[in-house]
């Protein structure tokens, strides 16, 4: 058997603002897949998990901006004297100005290691975060187990760093990319995440996770990939449009095995598109309700509303699922057309009625100011927003558009000479931070696409509360109770604690959900 090589694996304090209009905290997912391939292939992972180790430690950045996790120093403090591999994951790059800095201190502590970064900042910027980042050795692309595992078993063997695929890596003075690396095809076969190496007693205890807090609850993965081509979605970069599916069967064991070893009561698919296929959705409920799992599941990312109907919320709701999101962005036939978006107005209209109909809380994902969109969009979006809440649909998240690097806006606006990647470019990034939300369009200002961001809040939820006055009451229930039914009650409960740590220092309380 080959020799084993420690590799730590690291998951930086997440970045906080003020004015964020909701926080997800899951376990790391990427980490825990990492580590069990590196397992399975005679490896020895050790994850320092900033975030879940630390949950409750802030450090404050100004401009009411923090990171919450543990501190730099800590985590270098954590890293393993004989590790040989560090890796570190970077999923948005309005992270990237902390992570950058964190990599500098984990370079200096450990001076003759290999650093590689991982993640869809890595993928998307490999070459400018080799020249940013003195520190990384190189960066992984796409999807790391197989291409992490062979890193490792090189290492160990005394090979060089170019003899991997799927490395962006420096070789005399210049960046280069040492291969293409093809996707994992038997996704069944992949080691099932390590979520021992993981603190998840933190993320249970503290009721951390992606989806709304329904109790002690684990992220997982259903498929990989997603077969659309959207402008402003990193994901044909990261994952190719390659839609891939594990059996329902795997899914299944894989949730039994959660509520035997964890007591696990709700699962969040992390899926780019989970339901792709009516029948395999079908397929997999009935194989949750044959076996007699009796949890809750969420699909928080987002998913098409085209394979979805009456039958499908049906079935949905009888297999446990009880929050599903809906991603159509925009409520404008052009600008759909030019973000390549195909999403049918009238086939989401009759989704969420009948998924509501069915029981499932609804939410919806909305961005405004894109580029070339004009007033008359955002309004055609706004129109579309209001009957989708006549409709029943009960939470909504509307962000701005985000020019991610790895998607195709971004290379149109920096072929324009819109975007230089200086630190405010990556600092305002996040499509989350109400407060600093920055316009794209020539037809729109910032200052009025905030206006508007904040008008398409009160006008769903306040024609939601008019349409159905009883959830005025539910609402201010279930946060009183703390037992939450949608992101919106999370995210108005987490406003107000972030805004007092803002204004008065006082940390935001973390809430368990019993």
């Amino acid at each position: 058997m080959r020799p084993s090589l420690k590799v730590c694996l690291i998951r930086p304090p997440t970045l906080m603002s003020g004015s964020s209009a909701t926080d997800t905290l899951p376990p790391p997912l990427n980490l825990a897949y990492l580590a069990g391939a590196l397992r399975k292939a005679g490896h020895e992972p050790f994850i320092v998990d900033a975030v879940g180790e630390s949950p409750s430690n802030f450090v404050p950045l100004g401009n009411s901006r923090s990171l919450r996790g543990l501190s730099f120093d800590q985590i270098v403090a954590r890293i393993p004297e004989d590790t040989a591999l560090i890796g570190v994951t970077c999923m948005f790059s309005a992270e990237w100005v902390p992570i950058r800095a964190l990599l500098a201190k984990i370079r200096e502590a450990f001076p003759g290691r290999v650093i590689v970064g991982g993640g869809e900042h890595f993928t998307a910027a490999a070459e400018l975060s080799l020249e940013q980042s003195p520190a990384l050795s190189a960066c992984a692309l796409g999807e790391g187990e197989e291409t992490l595992v062979e890193l490792a078993n090189t290492l160990k063997e005394g090979r060089e760093l170019g003899t991997v695929a799927g490395l962006v890596i420096r070789e005399n003075g210049r960046t280069v990319r040492t291969g293409k690396r093809s996707r994992i095809k038997s996704v069944d076969d992949l080691a099932r995440p390590a979520w021992d190496l993981v603190p998840l007693r933190n993320y249970f205890d503290n009721g951390m996770s992606y989806g709304v807090n329904r109790g002690r609850s684990i992220p997982m993965l259903a498929s990989r990939g997603c077969p659309y081509q959207c402008t402003f979605c990193s994901s044909p970069l990261m994952w190719t449009t390659r839609w891939i599916a594990r059996s329902p069967g795997e899914v299944a064991d894989e949730i039994e095995e959660y509520v035997r070893r964890y007591d696990v009561r709700n699962v969040d698919f992390f899926d780019l598109t989970a339901i792709i296929r009516r029948d395999w959705v079908i397929q997999f409920c009935k194989e949750l309700v044959r076996r007699g799992i009796r949890l809750t599941w969420q699909l928080p990312s987002g998913t098409r509303s085209e394979a979805i109907d009456a039958e499908v919320s049906r079935w949905l709701y009888r297999a446990g699922c009880r929050n599903l999101a809906l991603a159509p962005e925009s409520g404008s036939e052009r600008i759909l057309k030019k973000t390549k978006k195909r999403v049918k107005i009238a086939n989401l209209l009759r989704t969420t009625r009948d998924a509501v109909r069915e029981g499932l809380n609804v939410k919806l994902n909305i961005i405004v100011g894109f580029p070339d969109e004009t007033h008359f969009d955002i309004w055609k979006t706004f129109w579309m927003m209001l009957r989708l809440s006549f409709h029943g649909a009960h939470d909504v998240m509307v962000g701005s558009f985000a020019p991610y690097p790895g998607t195709e806006l971004y290379d149109r606006l920096v072929d324009e000479g819109r975007i230089t990647h200086s630190d405010e470019y990556f600092n305002k990034l996040t499509y989350l931070d109400l407060g600093g939300a920055v316009s794209y369009s020539d037809h729109v200002s910032s200052a009025l696409l905030r206006v508007y961001i904040w008008f398409g809040f009160a006008l769903f939820y306040g024609s939601n509360y008019l349409f159905r006055p009883h959830r005025v009451f539910l609402t201010a229930r279930n946060i009183l109770t703390k037992r939450h039914e949608s992101r919106g009650e999370m995210a108005l409960a987490s406003l107000i604690e972030r805004w007092r740590f803002a204004l008065f220092g006082s940390r935001p309380a973390l809430r368990p959900w019993r």
